[in-house]
């Protein structure tokens, strides 16, 4: 491989780069802090009562 085709080569990958992040940053994913799940384990006052079988 030659160094003008490496050097190219090497170009490219920093412009897709370059627009790849660009294009990351334009997103707004859950950006405002607040979460889409919401009392994701039902109520926490609840406890499990184990008891024996009889019988």
């Amino acid at each position: 491989m030659t160094d003008a085709s490496n050097e190219d080569t090497k170009k490219k990958f920093r412009e897709a780069l370059e627009r790849k992040n660009h294009q990351a940053g334009l997103s707004t994913d859950h950006k405002d802090g607040h979460s889409k799940a919401h009392e994701a384990h039902g109520p926490a006052d609840h406890k499990r009562e184990f008891r024996r079988k009889t019988g």
